[in-house]
């Protein structure tokens, strides 16, 4: 049976491959049952991605990320004490990517001829989707691992297509969420190295000053990889309306994401469950209905999970299983009034519509 095609925009596969220890090639009850007795994180036995699953769900393409943060002196939040060891981390990343090349699993794409074999070959009905690479777009989830802007051309010259200057808390390239502040003088550099690669710049957890800033600073192509709406849920992590239409005028694309936290202001957490709360699939449609209100169209939404990025199905809509479950929005969407071409935009065509124009 075919299945629609789903590009999610942000999945940091690597983090749980290294730093969780998952094989992430083997079925997801596989990977649970290996964590059942495992108390060092919250999400343990609750993972929700994994290779077979993406293929399952028909999605044959992700934005796949590098993240590794140095922490300060004095700060509360995990990180590395060094830039350095934050840039080993990153290659510790990129060689678990490029063993899953080894084994068939995954398959680069760093420009349009990549991209066009890859469609090709998830278009080709006479292969099945479990025989077929997932295809993995590289992305910097903050920069700090950076040890200074010459890295960048390292990272490129590997693949690196997309950067966010900030993640959590204090960066060195820009402060992120939970914070406020304009980028850093190192910041504003990194952007003018990255104008002059025609990178990707995701604004993803930006501070609102540096997300003004970069808005005016930076010049290539910019997208919000996994962003709600700070209307339902009115915290500095979601995008003000202000915000969505300088990024609807920018081209953009957002990705809708799928942890509770981002969904439903209720939700606290390590405390709520998503089933009292009754926090469903169809709670991200709400968002999504608010961004094509502002553009008065379909053309600026689609989806960036962030499934798995430090949580698991403790964190995610009660409704969902796996990451396979994607596929369900389809008709959530049309029960909700949103017609086949619109489902195709979210579901692919606005992140390929983007991605044609900035790699062009």
């Amino acid at each position: 049976m075919n299945i629609p095609f789903i590009i999610d925009a942000h999945l940091d596969l690597a983090m749980n491959a290294i730093e969780w220890n998952r094989d992430l090639s083997r079925p997801l009850e596989e990977i649970r049952q290996r964590e059942m007795f495992m108390k060092d994180k919250p999400d343990r036995g609750k993972g929700t991605v994994c290779l077979p699953e993406l293929r399952k769900g028909g999605i044959g393409l992700v934005v796949a990320t590098q993240l590794s943060r140095v922490a300060p002196l004095g700060s509360s939040l995990s990180g590395w004490n060094s830039p350095q060891q934050a840039w080993a981390m990153t290659q510790a990343q990129l060689v678990w990517y490029k063993e899953m090349e080894a084994m068939g699993e995954m398959v680069q794409i760093c420009n349009l001829q990549d991209l066009d074999a890859h469609l090709a070959l998830w278009n080709d009905v006479s292969i099945a989707n479990e025989k077929k690479p997932v295809g993995y777009i590289l992305s910097l989830e903050g920069a700090d691992s950076l040890v200074d802007v010459s890295y960048l051309h390292r990272a490129y010259d590997y693949g690196l297509r997309a950067v966010g200057l900030s993640h959590f808390g204090p960066g060195r390239y820009a402060p992120g969420t939970k914070m406020q502040g304009e980028i850093t003088p190192l910041g504003i550099e990194l952007l003018k190295e990255m104008d002059k690669l025609n990178m990707i710049l995701d604004v993803t957890h930006l501070t609102d000053e540096g997300f003004e800033q970069t808005l005016e600073i930076y010049n290539g192509p910019i997208w919000a990889s996994h962003h709600n709406v700070r209307d339902i849920v009115p915290n500095q992590r979601q995008l003000n309306n202000n915000q969505i239409k300088r990024l609807i005028e920018r081209g953009a694309v957002i990705g809708g994401m799928l942890d509770c936290w981002a969904m439903d202001i209720r939700f606290i957490d390590t405390v709520s469950d998503p089933w009292q709360l009754d926090i469903r699939l169809e709670n991200l449609v709400d968002h999504w209905d608010k961004i094509c209100q502002i553009a008065g169209n379909t053309e600026h939404i689609a989806i960036g999970s962030d499934l798995d990025g430090i949580f698991g199905t403790e964190q995610s809509p009660w409704d969902m299983n796996s990451i396979a479950d994607l596929q369900k929005y389809q008709d959530i969407l049309i029960r909700r009034g949103y017609t086949l071409a619109d489902v195709e935009n979210i579901f692919y065509k606005n992140w390929l519509r983007f991605i044609r124009k900035a790699w062009s």
